[in-house]
């Protein structure tokens, strides 16, 4: 008989003694056991086969060259949720629908007082879903309307008593006032930044990327806004389409002072303030067409004044093929992201779990929702991912946490966009395949999902 180890055993006779009393507990895994981070050419995973509780570490050695697969095109057509459909999660979590009916829901945002804000961007709103009654959305109401593409929300300034909730239109971010409970603005929209380069291919150089994050600084005064390339990989030199692109831009609350923070971002969709440090952090898009498995998308923390490499580098010194040669004298200052994640996984949202739900080990744990590919030969994505962070730092390997998005035959159902805690702990993640918001929630009981 193999012998079990002396540390291992013990963890397994507490979980049943644990069992056996009724007691919910979870354990951490042991420090240092690695085997269960898959790496190399391995952790460049399809759809099939994310699973939960399986770690995944990307590293920059582990990247292929340009072109070394074709350039692939796959893009998912949404078919209705199958009757049979379910969602897989870890052990002892469990996953049901909170609320459905919406016509695109994008990012979530919780208020102070448990309301979640959702951004319905093809509907021009912003709705509402107030309380919760048999693990179901109490309400669903719209807030306000007339919206050009919203996606950023943030509440302000930051804490338990706001004044504001900003919102970020494509071209726009604009604020009403707020307060604690309001589920229709009590005032009319205040336009603090007016001009943003526009996602509205209406307008002579707009297009491309249309989300606009919005969050502030962790003491309030300042406003940072997202805002994304608007092409693949076109030379920025002298192009005024990609002005103020491909950046985060740093504006103070009342819409002054804008700067750009940090550049060569070529998407980063979601901002989120670590609470521990106030480090800002962006979930990031990069370019397409160099190949199934590269370029990595990231998240990553953001340094003030860092420069992340697009169009001319990825992922540190790395050229862009299609830019060779250009700018040598930038190549030794392209930072490299803190995760790499899966080409073309499409990171949306992400945020710091600081519920009290989740055990004790999901603390400060990052939660990302991954939209899914497109410019792959075979799916990936299409899951919510969680991000290790530990004492403060990522340590680049993520969990496949909540998957099923896909069926065995390839067919898109769901895309998950935004993800935030619910006043419960639970985690809320929005799918704008189904146009529906899921509830994941944790029980601890054993071979519960």
């Amino acid at each position: 008989m193999k012998r079990i180890p002396r540390k291992r055993a013990f963890f397994l006779f507490l979980s049943l003694a644990a069992f056996c009393a009724g007691i919910s507990i979870a354990l951490a895994l042991p420090q240092g056991e690695s085997a269960k981070v898959v790496t190399g050419t391995a952790a460049f995973s399809t759809a099939a086969t994310e699973k939960p509780g399986t770690f995944r570490k990307i590293t920059v050695a582990d990247l292929p060259a340009p072109y070394a697969t074709p350039s692939a095109a796959n893009q998912s057509h949404i078919v209705p949720r199958p009757a049979d459909a379910s969602l897989q999660v870890p052990p002892g979590f469990q996953v049901q629908l909170f609320a459905t009916g919406f016509e695109q829901p994008r990012e979530l945002r919780t208020a102070p007082n448990g309301d979640v804000f959702v951004a319905d961007s093809r509907a021009g709103e912003i709705k509402v879903l107030h309380g919760m009654k048999d693990g179901k959305a109490e309400s669903v109401t719209v807030f306000a309307e007339g919206f050009n593409r919203p996606f950023g929300m943030a509440f302000y300034p930051p804490g338990a008593d706001p004044q504001y909730i900003y919102v970020g239109n494509t071209n726009s971010v604009v604020r009403f006032p707020y307060r604690n409970g309001d589920l229709k603005a009590r005032g009319p929209a205040e336009i603090v930044v007016k001009i943003l380069p526009s996602g509205d291919p209406s307008d002579p150089n707009g297009g491309g990327h249309w989300t606009r994050d919005v969050v502030f600084s962790r003491d309030g005064k300042k406003m940072f806004v997202a805002v994304g390339s608007r092409s693949n990989v076109d030379d920025a030199d002298n192009n005024p389409a990609e002005v103020h692109r491909a950046n985060v831009l740093e504006f103070n609350p009342d819409g002054t002072g804008l700067r750009v923070f940090a550049s060569g971002i070529r998407n980063c969709v979601g901002e989120a303030i670590q609470p521990a440090t106030g480090d800002l952090w962006c979930s990031t898009n990069e370019r397409d067409a160099l190949g199934n498995n590269l370029p990595p998308d990231y998240i990553t923390h953001v340094q003030e004044g860092g420069f992340y490499g697009w169009p001319w580098y990825y992922t540190g010194g790395h050229q862009d093929p299609r830019h060779a040669g250009k700018h040598p004298e930038l190549k030794d200052k392209v930072i490299v992201p803190d995760v790499l994640l899966q080409p073309h996984n499409a990171s949306l949202e992400i945020l710091f779990y600081e519920g009290n739900q989740f055990p004790q080990e999901y603390k400060g744990q990052i939660f990302a929702a991954e939209h899914g590919s497109w410019n792959r030969e075979t799916r990936t994505g299409y899951e919510v991912i969680r991000v290790q962070v530990e004492h403060g730092k990522a340590t680049g390997a993520y969990e496949d946490f909540v998957t099923g998005f896909v069926t065995p035959d390839g067919q898109v159902w769901g895309r998950p966009v935004g993800v935030t805690v619910a006043n419960d702990g639970a985690l809320l993640v929005s799918d704008d395949g189904s146009n529906s918001v899921w509830r994941v929630s944790y029980s601890g009981r054993p071979g519960s999902n």
